[in-house]
This record gives C-alpha cells, structure tokens and sequence, in this order.
C-alpha cells in the first residue's frame, strides 16, 4: 500500500486547513479606514494627510531619515531610478535570483539590466559578481534582499562608492530586516518596500521608498506627484512625470497594520529559528548565519533542498509530494530570471528601440552557474506559515519527515 498522498495515501493536511488566516485584521484596521472614508479626503493632497504620518511612523521604524509612499512596490522602484537620473541606455546590476519587477522596473525607465552572479549558500548579489560586470554605462545596482535576507551591504557598498555607482535597495522582502543595526533601506541610496497582500506588511497594493538624502527625496517627491512642488500652486508642474501617490484608504491599513507587525515581527523570527532547528537535520538547510543581520524580516523563508538527504529525487519531485500532502512551501520563483520568455529576442524588440538591441545582454544563451545551482535547491517557507503555533509547525517538519521515511515512492515519478 502507498503511503505519500501523491501516490493515492492519506494527505496529512485536509486541503481546507487554514495555516494562519492573511491578512490579519481587526476593528482598529476598520476604524482606521471609516475614519478615512467619512472625512472626505481620500487623496494624498491635504496637510496631516495619513500617507504621511504613515511615511514618518516607517521612518522611524526602519531607520531611514525619509520616506515616501507610492502606488506600489514596483513603481518605487521605478521612482528610485528617476530621482537618481538613470536614464536610457544606462546599465543597472542586478541579481537573477528575484521578482519580475526589480528588472521591469529597470527596463520602464529605459535603462540595460545586467545581471550578476549570486552567493551559492544565500543566493544574494554578491560584490565580486558586481565588479565582474561593470562597464563604462553602468549606472547603479540593484540589489535585492531576497526572501528578507540582506545581501551583504558592506562589500557592495564598497564596491559602490570604488566606481562611483548608485545603490537601490530592493527590500520588497525585508520589511523588518536589519543590518548592524540599521534598517533595511536606509543603507543606499534609496531603499524599495512592497506592501502588496502577501508581503509581512501588506495593504493589497502599497509601496514607500526610504532614503537619507534630502535631495534625492525632494526630487523623488516631484516625480511622484506629476511634478508638482510643495508650496506652489497646483497647476504649475516643474517637470514632466506621472502621478505615483498611494491613496489613503491603503495608509491607513498600513498605519493600523504597523501597529501589529511589530509583534508579528518577532513571532516570525523565533518561529524561522525553531524550522531552522527541525529542518536541518532532515536536509533543508538554512541559509548562511550572519551576525552582521540584527534582524531579520521575511517574506519567505528560504532553505537549501539537499537531495542526497532525499534518495536523489529533485527538487521538483519533492514539491509536488510536499503539495499532495497539503504543504504549502513552494521553490521560490521557478527559475532564474533570465529563463523568462519576456527575455527573447522578439519580446525585447517591442520594448526596446532598435538602436539599443545590439547593447543589451544575450539573456538566452546566459547561464550563470552559481545561481542556477542555488535556484535548484531553494525552498521557500511563505511568512504566513511563520506566524502559526509550534503545534502547527510541528506538522510541518512530520511532513517532511513523512516524505524523506517514503522517498522509494517517488523514484519513478
């Protein structure tokens, strides 16, 4: 008689098991949101709005001297690059190991992604894999704190200021996340935080960018209001741009929301050290322990698949058996970046023009090793299950358990 679910057995998980309701809200998230709706003034456009006291309360909270909500997390990156002055033709390194919209966003503004080699055991952007593909055009980096990991700013900051070149923080995954104390987004030039419904803070859709640089938010501030300057009057616009406001209704979520994520904060942490704990010793490894990271946020949680810990079967294998089983832990992205078909070709040719086809990269013969190594391995743990009791994590680790005991039963899947 089989035993795995995939194989007809029992799943140990009834398919309408609820691991942590998402989002999580109350009547404080409620009132935050009539409040909103009976005054009238549901726009970014009036003094005291609740966009800012949202932006000044993130501030306070991630360490960044400034911070300025936008409509989502892919067009403050967006933002970043046109405050920075990226511009068309310019090149932007950053890593293949991420989401869609960190390269989307480079591509918006006209700007050549690059991509760089990434650490083996953490899957971060590494310094080395940096300076390896610079060029004269190159303009910024990029990196990404990917699953709420920081990629190890002190290197790539020095890699930074040796050539001279922009730092974007992608933290669309570290809300939370701190390095020697300081937050994530608050380390580069500019940092980039998601609020979209799955993230550990979320308002459906929502996004803010950080920085320290009075500067760089003013100009950040102009684009993203269509070119309009504090002070003057409404219909005299100083550049042209689009309108990058986030509505009040989604601060207001996130004002109430913050209150909360404070103590989800921790919950997650002290739940990630106890799967580390468990799942090791099964062959999912945690990614590399750094005591420069003071804190750690997570929108995932990333562990490495060892398949010699698994009778040799793939990582794809396991994931359907982990699924059958009513698991939900996924294999983070799918594949590393430069494998996505918008990546051909043809599909650069209808977004790029024509003078600059012959500069962009060779994205379908590209091959990184370390990266495709990493990519093969990764699972990812969804933040949600980290905020669940230990009786329920436990099922999580007798899954796992159950599957490695039964592994003969996927060698010819």
């Amino acid at each position: 008689m089989k035993v795995l679910a995939i194989n007809g057995g029992k799943a140990e998980v009834k398919k309408d098991y609820v691991w942590h309701k998402w989002p999580d809200v109350d009547k404080k998230d409620e009132k935050g949101l009539v409040k909103v709706l009976y005054s009238g003034k549901w726009c970014k456009l009036f003094p005291g709005n609740v966009s800012e006291q949202f932006e000044k309360a993130w501030s306070k909270y991630q360490g960044a001297k400034y911070s300025l909500t936008a409509a989502n997390g892919t067009v403050t990156l967006v933002l970043a690059l046109r405050a920075l002055g990226v511009k068309i033709g310019d090149e932007v390194i950053t890593t293949p190991i991420t989401f869609i919209a960190t390269v989307s966003a480079i591509s918006e503004v006209g700007a050549i992604p690059v991509f760089a080699e990434v650490d083996g055991e953490t899957g971060q952007i590494t310094a080395e894999g940096i300076e390896a593909v610079i060029t004269k055009r190159t303009k910024a980096v990029m990196g990404v704190h990917y699953g709420g990991y920081p990629f190890d700013l002190d290197k790539v900051k020095a890699v930074c200021k040796k050539h001279k070149l922009f730092l974007i923080e992608d933290c669309a995954h570290a809300q939370g996340t701190e390095w020697r104390g300081i937050g994530a987004g608050a380390h580069g030039d500019f940092g980039s935080f998601s609020f979209q419904e799955t993230k550990s803070l979320a308002a459906g859709e929502g996004g803010v960018v950080t920085t320290n640089n009075k500067k760089l938010f003013d100009m950040a501030g102009l684009i993203s209001n269509i070119g309009r300057m504090p002070g003057k009057p409404g219909y005299l616009h100083y550049i042209l741009s689009s309108n990058y406001r986030l509505s009040e209704f989604q601060s207001a979520i996130l004002l109430t929301q913050l209150d909360k994520f404070k103590k989800q904060q921790e919950k997650r942490e002290e739940n990630a050290n106890w799967l580390r704990e468990h799942l090791s010793p099964l062959g999912l490894l945690p990614l590399r322990e750094d005591k420069r990271i003071t804190r750690r946020g997570f929108y995932f949680m990333v562990l490495r698949y060892q398949k010699e810990m698994f009778g040799g079967v793939s990582k794809e294998t396991f994931l359907k058996a982990a699924k059958a089983e009513g698991l939900p832990i996924a294999g983070g992205y799918g594949v590393a970046l430069y494998r996505n078909p918008c990546f051909n070709k043809a599909s650069l040719k209808k977004i790029y023009p024509d003078f600059m086809i012959k500069n962009l990269p060779d994205f379908e013969k590209m091959n990184m090793p370390v990266a495709e190594k990493f990519n093969s391995e990764q699972i990812t743990i969804p933040q949600t299950l980290l905020l669940c009791s230990i009786d329920k994590l436990k099922k999580v680790v007798e899954v796992i358990n159950k599957i490695q005991e039964n592994v003969q039963e996927l060698k010819n899947l």
